[in-house]
């Protein structure tokens, strides 16, 4: 058994709230670059270079990389040795959302359905916990911005729609979300489990290091697939045309329940934020 004080949780949690939104990782980086030497537009090779000047300059500057800093969502592996002293996981991790937030300048921007009244600290988190073996601790943080959430669905397929479905219902909403969600972006597909789960399989995905894919060779096949599809849309980086529509496809699959067919669709911007730390 290992205990890990909640108070370390809080303080690694606000360290990365600061960094994922101004220091974009290199994975993203090297994604952007691969992207302005394949691209073939000039209109889109110019806004590539734009994001590439941006994210730089958010690196040197410590400002935020875009201004909508999202809700914070974390996917933690908590290991079934490990004790947490001084207080529960959930709130340790909305404090340090609180705290890195404030004391990052970051815009808040969650609120109420309803009234929109801002909550002001951009708490609650959403957060993911699966309990694995052994004694360590593992948390990744992404702050989702609300365009390219809003460009995400979920929806059931008909059985008999098959892998062929999955494909042509991906192809269609990258080509209906256009511009929306700030393109190229990542393409986090969930397929299986039931309604609830496939989104969060389709979140989740959107964590890989960009362009790696799938370990397993049926679903990286299905990812390459849906990819040379979404090329062949033309929407291009920002929606003004182009190639390079999405840097990558993510997919996860479960098995589901016989009647049913379960597809969701995530969406991850161009300034794909995301930050992993080890307690």
């Amino acid at each position: 058994m290992r205990t890990v004080n909640v108070a370390d949780i809080t303080a690694a949690v606000a360290r990365m709230a600061v960094e994922a939104n101004t220091t974009l990782p290199s994975d993203l980086i090297a994604a952007l670059e691969a992207a302005r030497s394949r691209e073939e537009s000039p209109v889109g090779r110019r806004v590539l270079d734009q994001i590439l000047e941006n994210d730089k300059l958010a690196a040197f500057e410590g400002v935020p990389a875009c201004q909508d800093t999202g809700l914070a969502v974390f996917f933690v592996e908590l290991g079934q040795d490990v004790h947490l002293a001084g207080g529960g996981l959930i709130a340790a991790i909305n404090e340090g959302v609180r705290q890195g937030y404030r004391d990052g300048f970051l815009r808040k921007s969650t609120c109420h359905p309803f009234t929109r009244k801002n909550v002001g600290d951009n708490t609650p988190a959403v957060v993911h916990v699966d309990v694995v073996p052994g004694d360590g601790l593992k948390i990744a943080f992404a702050p989702k911005g609300g365009g390219s959430e809003n460009m995400s669905t979920v929806t059931m397929l008909k059985p008999s729609q098959g892998r062929a479905g999955v494909v042509k219902a991906v192809i269609d909403w990258v080509r209906q979300a256009g511009g929306n969600p700030c393109p190229p972006t990542i393409v986090g597909v969930g397929v299986g489990g039931n309604f609830e789960r496939a989104a969060i399989l389709a979140k989740k995905a959107v964590f890989r290091a960009v362009g790696q894919p799938s370990p397993d060779p049926e679903v990286a096949a299905l990812e390459a697939e849906i990819l040379a599809g979404i090329e062949k849309t033309g929407v291009g980086p920002m929606g003004l045309g182009g190639r390079v529509t999405a840097f990558a496809v993510h997919a996860l699959l479960e098995p589901c329940h016989i009647a049913s067919f379960p597809l969701a669709i995530n969406i991850q911007c161009h300034a794909a934020r995301h930050k992993e730390v080890e307690l």
